[in-house]
């Protein structure tokens, strides 16, 4: 398996660069990092976020691939991030699916080809050796949570891996954990 996990410091730059001449390139990078900073939710699951999933401090939703119900504590960089965009009009937390009017399921597919794209760009310009996807922010979430003595359980547990799953097949795990 390819080696999908950075280091910390590896995030830390990502998150420090300032991208203020291409939104595209901000717009990849504040996802990635919303990702990262909601210990690597999906991007499918960051697409259909809805408003309503935040509440007293805490986002709470189900994550489509187990539909495990997951909760988050709602920190600064994530409300920092969220503040950047306009999602006025919009039920959904971030501006992935724009128009609820129109197939969702396309432009969740079409904002994860655009975000891996600018993230792959982004990887190249600081040197990584991998290719920089948003399953890149949940692999090293795992990696730096596991580095952190996190026990596995908890973190697939965070991960919305689901309870029996995260006895019964530690392979997943394991990739997760990766670091170099």
């Amino acid at each position: 398996t390819v080696k999908r996990a950075v280091p910390a410091k590896i995030i830390r730059q990502i998150r420090d660069m300032d991208l203020s001449h291409d939104s595209s390139l901000e717009y990849a990078r504040d996802l990635f990092m919303f990702s990262f900073y909601t210990r690597g939710m999906s991007f499918i699951d960051m697409a259909y976020l809805k408003k309503s999933n935040l509440q007293n401090g805490f986002l709470s939703y189900r994550r489509k691939k187990t539909n495990q119900q997951l909760v988050i504590k709602w920190e600064k960089p994530m409300q920092e991030i969220i503040d950047k965009y306009d999602t006025i009009g919009s039920s959904y937390l971030l501006p992935i699916i724009l128009d609820a009017k129109t197939d969702e399921r396309k432009q969740y597919k079409n904002a994860a080809q655009l975000v891996n794209s600018k993230l792959k760009k982004l990887g190249k310009q600081i040197g990584l050796p991998i290719p920089l996807t948003s399953y890149v922010a949940r692999h090293a979430w795992a990696s730096i949570a596991r580095s952190k003595n996190i026990p596995l359980a908890t973190i697939s547990e965070a991960m919305g891996h689901g309870f029996r799953k995260h006895y019964t097949d530690l392979s997943c795990i394991v990739r997760h954990l990766r670091s170099g």
